[in-house]
């Protein structure tokens, strides 16, 4: 019976982006965040929660599209990579940033989860990267600013374990 090798590197990668490992959650950290915090700073830490958000969704979807698409365009550092303001100009807009990122973290587990990806080819239009690399990297960052989305609830009294 002929088996796939990458199987279990496949499922640690899928476990790692749904479900964190040892790290909290995107759910977690953005659920229930109340509407009047979404664009508060506190003393001593840099970004707002829209800030964190929006700098989260904006680079996966640069990590997602630099793996799968040859086009692709990267936006200018760092400016590109964060929003122009410190809250969310509507609920709306919070709203479309949180479904934004879930769909493409779902189109990065359907990447990593499709057999015909090679998880360890360079990608051609790349400097070495593979799409292994690029999945780790949108695990760590998630991971990284998820950290920041609870550090920051907590500050600002809104989180409850």
């Amino acid at each position: 019976m002929k088996t796939n090798p990458d199987k279990a590197l496949r499922q640690h990668l899928l476990y790692l982006l749904k479900e964190g490992g040892a790290h909290a959650m995107f759910e977690g950290a953005i659920k229930t965040f109340p509407a009047k915090l979404r664009g508060q700073k506190v003393q001593d830490f840099p970004h707002t929660a829209w800030m964190l958000l929006e700098h989260m969704r904006i680079a996966q979807r640069d990590i997602l599209e630099f793996s799968r698409n040859p086009k692709h365009k990267s936006p200018k550092w760092p400016d590109g990579h964060w929003p122009t303001t410190e809250a969310p100009p509507s609920a709306a807009a919070w709203t479309a940033s949180v479904a934004s990122f879930r769909k493409d973290l779902k189109a990065m587990e359907a990447l990593i989860a499709n057999p015909k990806t090679d998880l360890y080819a360079p990608l051609p239009w790349g400097e070495g990267q593979t799409v292994l690399r690029e999945a780790m990297l949108v695990a760590d960052h998630n991971a990284y600013h998820v950290g920041q989305l609870v550090m920051l609830r907590r500050l600002l009294g809104a989180w409850h374990d």
